[in-house]
């Protein structure tokens, strides 16, 4: 079912609890390569050859060349006027309103430190379910780990290691293969549980068990509002889909008398 703009905004309006789940088309507005399909290729690899725990035990160099890559092709984006007014729809509604994202570029953080301004971030920043691109975390002891700097890529003995066990750390991310945090995936779930909306921005609504996560909304007799330029799986089972781009879409939603 397709609702129009201002339905939308009325049902945000009336909502006690708020909760958004982003995906790679948020980003991708900003320049952020998804890495999947056709174009999704790097030396002549897979995303999926080379994010699994196997390629990192079989090559941990090569996993690490490619994430080092990664995060200097991210490190050359910046939110856009999706991720800020949802940022600042998030503060607004402290308390109130919960981001959930696959993502792991860190735009929305960045994007929450930005509109926080002198004031704390934490109500905009977001639940991140499949970790971040720019954390390192121990592979055997699991300590989460700041990076020092730039990854030295040029043998495995420069790859950066645990300060606590001393052994090979990596990206503190979810590979293929592996399951979500269970702590993060559980807030996550009683967010959309006790939401009475739920807004899915820039997803396809077939990564699990992320997808789940709207239909526990509609479980618990909440709506669920989209915003994708195409169609998807879930559009046909939500309140209203909103076709066009999140950096557009967004900033007409959350903020009218903003961008009026």
């Amino acid at each position: 079912m397709t609702g129009s703009l201002e339905e939308a905004r009325r049902l945000l309006g009336h909502a006690r609890r708020v909760v958004f789940l982003t995906g790679a088309g948020i980003s991708a507005e900003s320049g952020v390569p998804t890495f999947r399909g056709p174009g999704g290729l790097w030396n002549s690899r897979r995303a999926e050859e080379l994010a699994t725990p196997d390629a990192f035990r079989r090559d941990p160099r090569l996993v690490w060349e490619w994430y080092a890559w990664r995060r200097g092709v991210v490190a050359s984006c910046a939110p856009n006027a999706g991720h800020l007014s949802l940022a600042r729809f998030l503060h607004a509604r402290r308390g109130e309103a919960i981001l959930v994202t696959q993502n792991v570029d860190g735009l929305h953080r960045v994007a929450a430190i930005q509109e926080a301004g002198e004031g704390d971030p934490a109500p905009a920043l977001p639940l991140e379910l499949h970790g971040s691109l720019f954390r390192d975390r121990c592979s055997e002891c699991g300590v989460v780990h700041e990076p020092a700097g730039p990854v030295d890529t040029r043998a495995e003995a420069t790859l950066p290691r645990c300060g606590v066990c001393g052994s090979l750390l990596r990206p503190d991310v979810v590979w293929f293969g592996e399951p979500l945090d269970p702590g993060v995936f559980g807030a996550a779930h009683r967010a959309a549980s006790g939401a009475d909306v739920c807004v899915v921005v820039g997803t396809s609504g077939l990564v699990h068990p992320a997808a789940s996560l709207p239909m526990a909304t509609r479980a618990a007799r909440g709506s669920v509002i989209e915003i994708n330029p195409e169609e998807t799986p879930l559009t046909r089972r939500v309140a209203h889909a909103l076709r066009g781009p999140a950096a557009e879409l967004l900033p007409r939603l959350l903020e009218p008398d903003r961008t009026a």
